[in-house]
């Protein structure tokens, strides 16, 4: 059996680490530019475009200001219209589509293979093909300009109910048994069973599904009439218009976007790796 060099064994892990080092900083560098280019008049934004340049006699801080000063503080809107859609969307989505995903993998019943493929199906169509008809249904609804018009059409992730649906087949059945044996109801055994074995779905999911809810563009710029009521992509985008670009805003809008999922992925950091790396290794 061949024996690897201790040294070969250093320069190869000493490479792998230059080459991700690399990696992650050209996948970090657009936002490096956003976070120096939100400290940047917006003038030179126009002169000289996105660029690295510490030029600290330029930076200041009233473009953060102008975020809650300016056009009578609507940033402020956009922002709270986001995180109530994104934490009704993604608490609802979870809570709808484990149970879903749980059903389709303990519980034998007539249809449920039909119900996969009906999920299957529909995780195959385009978001463009059903927004004329969800429109419709959201007019019959009078949900037009308002939250539950924006997350009630999304709340049921049908990729959800797949994640946990392919999670929650490798939990043992015979907990469940255990369960009904103590006495404990169906919604007893997966809400004080089964529910904390899927934490690492849970906190997967988490993340996807406040990413997906939180960057949303099409749909609630079709669903949203106020200007108060925008999300904050849709929100950041008036602010490009033909008649001048608000770049001191938008720049500094546009970081102060990025902390909830940060925060998220942050306290869901390791779920989100079991969760993804679940099934991997097998015995």
């Amino acid at each position: 059996m061949a024996v690897q060099h201790p040294v070969k064994g250093h320069l190869a892990s000493v490479a792998l680490t230059g080459m991700l080092f690399v990696i992650s900083f050209i996948a970090l560098m657009p936002f490096l530019f956003i976070i120096l280019s939100s400290f940047k008049p917006g003038v030179e934004m126009v002169r000289n475009g996105l660029s690295l340049n510490l030029d600290f006699q330029n930076f200041r801080l009233t473009n953060y200001g102008y975020l809650f000063t300016q056009r009578n503080g609507v940033y402020l809107d956009w922002y709270r219209n986001s995180l109530i859609i994104t934490l009704s969307q993604t608490i609802g989505g979870l809570f709808l589509s484990s149970m879903v995903g749980y059903a389709l993998a303990k519980y034998n019943f007539k249809g449920r293979n039909l119900v996969f493929v009906l999920v299957l199906i529909v995780m195959m169509i385009p978001i463009e093909i059903l927004l004329l008809p969800l429109y419709r249904l959201s007019i019959t609804l009078k949900t037009i300009n308002t939250y539950q018009g924006v997350f009630l059409p999304f709340l049921v992730s049908m990729s959800g109910i797949f994640f946990f649906r392919q999670y929650a087949i490798g939990l043992p059945k015979e907990l469940m048994e255990a369960g009904r044996i103590d006495g404990c109801t169906e919604y007893g055994i997966y809400f004080k069973i089964m529910m904390p074995l899927m934490k690492p779905a849970f906190g997967a999911l988490t993340i996807l599904l406040a990413m997906g809810s939180w960057n949303s563009f099409v749909w609630p710029l079709i669903v949203m009439r106020d200007n108060t009521m925008l999300t904050l992509p849709v929100g950041l985008q008036t602010m490009l218009t033909p008649y001048g670009n608000n770049y001191d805003m938008l720049m500094s809008g546009a970081v102060l976007a990025v902390l909830p999922i940060l925060i998220v992925f942050l306290f869901n950091q390791k779920s989100f790796i079991a969760g993804m790396t679940a099934g991997a290794i097998k015995g």
